[in-house]
Formats: C-alpha cells, structure tokens, sequence
C-alpha cells in the first residue's frame, strides 16, 4: 500500500522572459539597413492541475522544487526568442494550495481537471526594432525580459468523499468498503489495521457513482493528536454524511459510539451534528436476543440503525438502499475557504531596489530590475546608457541616492557597471 502524504511544501518557479536584441539589417546592397532585434520569449508559466487519479501528496517528498523553463533571447533578422514551455503540477483533488509567504489560501483544487496558474512566466522583453519611430528611426537599445515569479507552497490534502465512515479500530470499516465497491483495502485484526484513508466508488442504480472514505484512528483523545485520529480528522470535513459503524462484539459498543462522537463534537461541532447512520456490524457471530437489545439501545440515540454483517453480507443492500435516499436528499457540501485571488500574475514586478554608500564619494545601486536592464547594457553605447539612467531617474534612484549625499563626480555601482554621476538628475 502506498504510504499517505496528505501535507507538504514545494517550490515553485517560472520562467524568466528572454531579453529583447539590438540588430541591424546587413544585407548586401541595402544601403541603410534599419533596426532588426527580435523580441525574447515568454517565460514559462506553472500550473496547477486537480487529477482524481492521484491519492496522495508522496510524490512531493520526492521532488520539491519545479521550475519552468526561460524564455530565449531575441535575435537578429527580427527573429523572436523561443517561449519557455509551460509545466503543469498535477495533484490530488481536494489539495489545497497555500502561500507560505501570505499564509493564504490561494486555490482550492476541488473539482477533477480542474487547473489553476500558480506562477506566471515573465514576459519577453522587446527587440529595437519595436522602438523604431519616424522621430527615432536607429534605436540602439532593447528591453529586458520580465522577472520570474518563486513561491513556495504548503500543498494539504482534504479527501472529497460523498460518506466516511466513522467507528473505532476494527469495527469493519474497510470491510465494508471492500463488499460495497472495487476497492480492496488492506484488511487485518489489530489496532490501527487501516493507516490511510481508503476510498471506495459505490455504483448507485441510477447510474451515478458516489465515493466513501475509511476514516482512520478515530479513538479517544483523536482531536488531542492522540493516535492517528488528528491526522486524520480534517478529511472528513467534505463529507455529505456518515456513516458510524459499530462492532457489536465489543464489551461496551455503546460507549464506543459515544466516544467516536464526542471527539467528532471536540473537532467541530458543525460535524458532530452532521447526518449519521448507525451499522450494527458483526451480526454473523451475535445473538439474535443481544443484537436486539444493542438496536433498541441504539434506537434512542439515533433513528437510523441497521444490523449488518460485512463477512456474509447479510442487511448491506437494505443499508445501501437507504443510502441510496440519502445521497439524493443531501446536497454535496459547500466546503467555505477563504481564497485569495492571486494566481501569480502580478508578482513579476521586481522594481524594488538598494542603496548603499560605500564610502565618501562611492554608491552601489542593486535590485532585480536593474540587474535586467544592466543585462541588455553596452556601457561603450551612449544612447543604451542615457536610457538606463532614464530608467533610474523614473524609479527614484537618483532621489534616494542624493537623500544620502550623492555629488556631481561621485562614483555609482549599477549592479556591475561603473558610472560616474554628471549632476544632471540634480
């Protein structure tokens, strides 16, 4: 049985955008060739995909950082970067995805195919021959591509199951998912046999399938973290119903009942208070006269009891059919999340930057968009270099700077170039 994972934490990346070139048309015989750099390519994005196929988070454990790829560089003869493929995740559903530098929930995979961008690529910086105008017919500079985006993610699996079934350690949980549905859960006599959920698909007559759960280590003290109950406990959440099953065989199946129930009101109240159905299991090794005394005992706690056996099958099909009632009768239940809308899009802004004073009459400015635009720099250029300081002065670099005493002749670090200030942004 594959081990169950049901919380984790990745990271994610997108892919650079490729940086726009500077080109010119070098043809034979054209006497003034124009401007031909190319655009950079669209970074890749990441997705997020739900697959009902997938049971658990374990393949995160194995690999945890997922990046896309870059966008190439634009080229000469208007040749456009190559886009960086997009990569899709593909996760469980019922995965919730949270930020961890938010702490927000940031998408709900709740639906089967359901697909969500997690972190968009960033965009392809333009070639100079997007930045030719009648005014400026031979601009020798380009655009650098946009940063990426990097998240690092808590993935946390909430099982959506239409039933779960409730009930202590060997009460026949997994039993009766294996004689309801395909399912074939692992199945032997001692505590904590099941050690992960286990999800069955029932066929219902009128040609909808609905899911049940094996809800794990519910004992007492659960909602403490005792036993395998805490972990558990959250998966039930989604669940339109329960359904409690009872070993008959058990000194006091009463008092097991009322401890299965009582941890679920620790938990939630609004859980505890959820639609039950009571399965009196084991009716094959009881008594006649003490499964009857068991069921009016029952019977005043809850007015929906049915005596079954899991081993022979004896009253499943009377129980299924009264589940069969209640599917159609309770509604899927609307699982309220706080969802932040934010799937990445604007988080390739990096224009934030530093300034440090080195010394008397020496600066260094550094930040991530200015690492961009030094990239697409040739410091011999003077037209590139008059559009970087441009730049600068629009990002209120030079305000900072003289904040902290910058002078005409005073020596200023841009990432690596070395520039020496003119006093014309004073």
């Amino acid at each position: 049985m594959a081990q169950f994972i049901d919380k984790v934490k990745i990271k994610v990346e997108s892919g650079k955008g490729g940086n726009g070139a500077v080109a010119w048309r070098r043809e034979k015989f054209v006497d003034k060739g124009g401007p031909m750099g190319g655009d950079g390519g669209d970074g890749g994005s990441v997705y997020f995909v739900a697959d009902d196929n997938m049971t658990t988070l374990l393949d995160f454990t194995y690999k945890s950082i997922y990046s896309a790829p870059d966008g190439e560089n634009g080229r000469n003869k208007n040749q456009y970067g190559k886009d960086g493929k997009d990569i899709y995740i593909k996760v469980p559903t019922g995965t919730i995805i949270r930020d961890l530098k938010t702490n927000n929930i940031i998408a709900d995979m709740d639906e089967n195919e359901k697909t969500v961008l997690i972190a968009k690529g960033g965009r392809g910086g333009r070639g100079n021959a997007k930045f030719a105008t009648p005014q400026k017919r031979a601009p020798q500079f380009s655009e650098p591509g946009e940063a990426n985006v990097e998240r690092e993610l808590e993935l946390e699996l909430k099982l959506i199951a239409d039933i779960g079934l409730l009930g202590m350690p060997n009460a026949g949980k997994s039993s009766f998912i294996s004689r309801i549905s395909s399912a074939r859960p692992k199945i032997a006599d001692y505590p904590f046999t099941t050690l992960v959920p286990n999800l069955g698909v029932v066929k219902n007559p009128d040609g909808n399938n609905f899911t049940v759960a094996d809800i794990p280590g519910l004992i007492e003290g659960a909602h403490q973290g005792v036993g395998l109950g805490y972990e558990f406990l959250r998966h039930v959440e989604r669940c339109r119903f329960f359904i409690h099953v009872v070993d008959m065989n058990e000194v006091d199946p009463l008092l097991n009942y009322k401890k299965i129930n009582l941890e679920l009101e620790k938990y939630s109240k609004e859980l505890s208070e959820r639609f039950q159905i009571v399965m009196l299991n084991k009716a094959d090794i009881m008594q006649k006269e003490k499964i009857e005394e068991l069921r009016e005992k029952f019977l005043k706690l809850n007015k929906n009891v049915f005596v079954v056996s899991t081993v022979t099958g004896f009253g499943v099909q009377e129980l299924l059919n009264y589940v069969y009632k209640k599917i159609d009768e309770i509604p899927p239940v609307k699982f309220e999340l706080n969802i932040t809308e934010d799937t990445g899009f604007d988080d390739n802004d990096d224009s934030e930057f530093e300034v440090v004073k080195l010394n008397k009459n020496t600066y260094s400015v550094d930040g991530g968009k200015i690492r961009r635009l030094v990239s697409v720099v040739d410091i011999k250029n003077t037209q590139q270099v008059r559009r970087l300081t441009n730049i600068l002065d629009s990002m209120g670099v030079f305000v900072e700077l003289k904040k902290m005493g910058l002078n005409e002749g005073d020596t200023i670090y841009v990432s690596h170039l070395e520039m020496v200030y003119t006093g014309e942004y004073d």
